[in-house]
């Protein structure tokens, strides 16, 4: 026991290491534990399935129970009020995989995201107020006026509260924000799990506004388990979800007439004085918001020269690139793409490197290079690559990363002779290694990036093949927080886009999830998904991977190479490939799911049918998505910051 003790928690703290799960999460011991093999667990897993596949009721509220006496189960799901219905399915998905890993024999648990709360219990929990187990997070600092201070906060959260506690059986949710002019503005976030009746609402958001910290705080939140309460003096909810107006004018009605006729008349005048005002506020609240925006994005976009100018340390003038390359000599072409050729070079100091030179007359070029280098340039992962410097001088742009030796993965995995000299373990690390690569890019890295042009062409081999991410050259600007939106300009790599986005032009982080199912199943089967080669027949990969799972003959797509080795991991990995391909995005799992998955032998949901299963040619997949892949360029890259860039990319292998 000694020796397999420090393998546990080594094992552990990996996992802990890889999945940062949520904000706060209880496993509650004392309520009871149960067996893997029990009623109890198989109740639980009946609810979680419900509340997992529930129709969407536009609420973001969720219950089901199943079972009888002690083995019945209970669980509630519910998104906070302002997130999105793919959000918050997103959310509720990675609870439900989270909580049952991080408390695998407890019957009682609950988790907090910011966007959700899951808890699940062997108790009724429908209908009753509790206040714990809770959570509170703040942090003091220093404000002006701190008694106007109080007095605000304590006017916003009052009247929030009393418009949660009034809101329906739907949802019990509250937002809205009150300000001092030129010191600062608060805004507020209440909810209850809208089981509770007006009166339990209010009992529970007493409970928890008696727990906020004395003044003063820049920001507070409250997590119970039917209600939660938050505060920040920043916008931390959407606005369009905003339920009432700021409340900087309180007005306070008078209780006392003479008449009903002099009651009528001064409810008509307060309607005529107020509404216009009410309607004035809030069009300059709008138009204010709106120039804010557009001058914090010309500031942006005017700065992006003096961005570049202070990267000196990056900097190489172009006769150092020119001679590295022996004057851009053809003998030193490592690949072409629509935005330019990418060269081998080697430094003064020995040094290898490959230079990426943007065509001249471009006129997207230099707006795509600037983002390349100031994306690239801070995002640092070993499994990406490196960016080295770059090259800004007249009419020449030049990029210079790390130089690579192995090319790129499809060299390997597609040609018959090369992919010998790929082992299951070496295909194991490339699969790791890209999906921590993304996880970083998706959530661990400053800004929140979506590759959208993820395949083997765009992964690179260093020596000892470990795999890198490569093209970073095309950026999606949008709000930091945005995990979704929409474009109409679909460019990408057919049979690797999500069908959100090839046939509608939504995005998300769950584009790359698809992009990385589409892999996974290639890198297993040897195959490219447009041209996969059954016999005679050329077949759509995803196509003959669901029909050959549904049929329990799952090991058809396996490469002849691989198999006999490790076959179990490898049939892992074709299941956790069909679950990133589901036709619905908010059923993939993020890529911290993935990894985690990847790193446990914990079982795996059930994938449901994979968007665009196809039995025709590639050509037709084209015809669908109205492109041809010498007109398609491929997006590389998305970062959330700010705003939408129209530019176009072509990925250089």
């Amino acid at each position: 026991m000694a020796f397999f003790l420090p393998l546990v928690l080594f094992f552990f703290a990996r996992v802990c290491a890889i999945q940062p799960v949520f904000v706060k999460h209880y496993c509650l011991y004392d309520r009871g534990n149960f067996a893997s093999n029990s009623t109890y667990k198989a109740n639980l897993n009946h609810v979680l399935s419900s509340i997992a596949n529930a129709k969407d009721t536009g609420s973001g509220f969720y219950t089901s129970s199943y079972g009888e006496n002690s083995d019945k189960a209970s669980a509630i799901g519910l998104c906070r009020g302002d997130v999105k219905s793919d959000v918050c399915r997103s959310c509720l998905n990675d609870s439900i995989y989270l909580l049952t890993q991080l408390c695998p024999r407890q019957k009682e648990a609950i988790g907090w995201f910011n966007n959700c709360m899951l808890r699940y219990s062997s108790r009724s929990i429908f209908g009753a107020v509790e206040t714990g187990p809770h959570f509170l997070s703040w942090a003091a600092i220093n404000i002006t006026e701190e008694a106007l201070f109080s007095q605000k906060l304590k006017t916003l959260l009052d009247s929030l509260k009393n418009n949660t506690s009034s809101g329906g059986s739907i949802k019990k949710y509250a937002t809205g924000n009150i300000g001092a002019r030129g010191l600062w503005t608060i805004y507020g976030l209440l909810q209850c799990t809208p089981d509770l009746s007006q009166l339990q609402c209010d009992e529970c958001l007493k409970s928890a506004l008696q727990a906020f910290p004395p003044c003063c705080s820049e920001g507070t939140t409250v997590f119970l388990p039917s209600c939660n309460a938050r505060y920040e003096l920043y916008l931390f909810y959407d606005p369009s979800a905003e339920s009432q107006p700021p409340l900087s004018v309180v007005f306070s009605p008078s209780t006392s007439t003479k008449s009903t006729e002099g009651k009528k008349f001064r409810i008509r005048t307060v309607i005529v004085i107020v509404l216009p005002f009410v309607a004035l506020s809030l069009l300059l609240t709008i138009g204010f918001y709106i120039f804010l925006r557009s001058r914090k994005l010309r500031e942006r976009l005017e700065t992006t020269d003096d961005d570049i100018n202070s990267m000196d340390f990056l900097q190489y003038d172009f006769k150092t690139i020119k001679d590295a390359t022996d004057d851009f000599s053809t003998v030193h072409k490592l690949g072409q793409g629509g935005f330019g050729i990418v060269y081998k070079g080697k430094l003064l100091n020995g040094q290898e490197v490959a230079v990426k030179r943007l065509t001249q007359g471009s006129q997207q070029g230099d707006l795509e290079f600037k983002n390349e280098v100031l994306l690239v340039a801070k995002l640092q992962h070993r499994n990406l690559v490196r960016l080295l410097g770059f090259c800004f001088e007249k009419s020449e742009r030049l990029l210079i990363y790390e130089f690579l030796p192995n090319s790129s993965l499809d060299r390997f995995i597609f040609d018959p002779m090369q992919r010998q000299y790929l082992d299951w373990p070496r295909h194991y690390k490339i699969i790791v290694g890209i999906s921590r690569g993304l996880m970083y890019l998706h959530e661990d890295s400053r800004f929140k990036v979506i590759h959208h042009d993820l395949k083997a062409s765009n992964i690179l081999l260093d020596a000892e093949l470990n795999p890198k991410i490569n093209d970073f050259g095309m950026a999606r600007l949008c709000s930091f927080d945005q995990s979704n939106g929409d474009t109409s300009k679909i460019k990408g790599t057919y049979g690797y886009m999500a069908p959100e986005y090839a046939l509608y032009g939504h995005f998300s982080i769950k584009l790359d999830v698809f992009s990385f199912g589409v892999f996974l199943l290639e890198i297993v089967s040897g195959q490219k998904n447009g041209s996969f080669q059954n016999g005679e027949n050329i077949e759509h990969l995803l196509s003959y991977t669901w029909e050959n799972w549904t049929k329990g003959t799952i090991t058809n797509i396996i490469d002849p190479i691989l198999t006999g080795t490790c076959i179990d991991e490898i049939i892992r990995c074709i299941h956790l490939g069909l679950l990133c391909v589901q036709e619905d995005a908010a059923s993939r799992p993020t890529m911290a799911l993935v990894l985690l998955m990847l790193n446990s032998y914990s079982s795996l949901p059930v994938p449901s049918r994979p968007g665009f299963l196809l039995q025709s040619k590639s050509s037709n997949i084209a015809q669908q998505f109205n492109c041809t892949e010498g007109s398609q360029s491929s997006l590389a890259s998305s970062i959330c910051i700010e705003e939408e860039s129209s530019n176009q990319f072509n990925s250089i292998s």
